[in-house]
């Protein structure tokens, strides 16, 4: 049995009642924090894909002019 682990609690906290993952105040406060976190990397991911996109595009047109076709990772 890994360290950590107790004896014998299993999936029952210290006082014998069920454990829930997300059930009392704080488990509540997490998931909102946590909800939180992936609402802001999904606005960043929104605000930076259009950058993102340009800048592949930028690079491809670059890559095309100077007749580099299949070399897009070289020096340059």
């Amino acid at each position: 049995m890994p360290r950590g682990m107790g004896r014998g609690y299993g999936r029952r906290g210290y006082y014998g009642r069920t454990f829930y993952p997300f059930g009392d105040f704080y488990g509540i406060l997490d998931l909102l924090i946590l909800l939180g976190i992936l609402y802001f990397l999904f606005k960043l991911f929104i605000v930076a894909l259009p950058y993102a996109l340009g800048l592949v595009v930028l690079l491809l047109l670059r890559s095309f002019l100077r007749g580099n076709r299949f070399r897009f990772c070289g020096p340059f």
